[in-house]
């Protein structure tokens, strides 16, 4: 096996023991617990609020309607203003996807680039891949997506292990805090919805 194929295959490995990693029946925090676990994950929300710039680098698997690929990933956001970029370990193809509210760009796809108002909407016309962009931004740090309704699940130390909201399933694991300052974030996310799935795992975060 070519050194390019087996560090393709460890990737896919670990995001596939990511993915299976708290899938089984949880229990139900007690009402004290469960309001506690709520409270900080308020607070939570509220440092990630003050802390709108951002970036990490990791690798993410996509597959929907039996499609599926796989590569490096780094996002940066600044403010609402995004840029994401995913690139494949063999085929060294990509693309980079650029937005804000109202507008986005697809670059790296042939047949040259694609614009569009919605991000979201361009990235599945273009590639087929269903994938909440603007809501990622906030699932990605643990915090919830405004302007709809939301379950939170917590695990027993009172972190948030799942998340469900705008039809989407999420599973957190491995939190850790990038700096001494700094909030706790995942390093492991999934996220499904009926055939589309997004898998994550977080090499590194950058929260300045």
């Amino acid at each position: 096996m070519s050194r390019k194929l087996r560090a393709a295959a460890v990737a896919l490995l670990s995001l596939a023991l990511a993915a299976c990693a708290g899938l089984g029946p949880r229990q139900p925090l007690p009402p004290a617990a469960q309001a506690a676990a709520m409270q900080a994950q308020a607070a939570h929300e509220a440092v990630l609020a003050a802390r709108r710039d951002w970036s990490l680098a990791g690798r993410v698997a996509l597959s929907n309607e039996g499609r599926g690929g796989s590569g490096r990933i780094d996002w940066r956001q600044h403010g609402d203003a995004f840029e994401v970029e995913l690139a494949a370990p063999i085929t060294r193809k990509g693309w980079r996807l650029v937005g804000a509210p109202g507008s986005a760009l697809l670059e790296g796809l042939d047949g040259g680039p694609r614009a569009g108002a919605d991000a979201a909407a361009l990235l599945r016309q273009a590639t087929g891949w269903d994938v909440p962009v603007q809501a990622l931004g906030y699932w990605l740090r643990g915090a919830r997506a405004p302007g709809s309704e939301s379950r939170l699940e917590f695990d027993a130390d009172g972190r948030l292990a799942r998340l469900r909201q705008d039809g989407w399933a999420l599973e957190y694991g491995g939190w850790a805090r990038p700096d001494a300052e700094g909030p706790w974030l995942p390093a492991r996310i999934t996220a499904e919805r009926g055939s589309a799935r997004v898998k994550l795992v977080v090499d590194a975060w950058a929260v300045p």
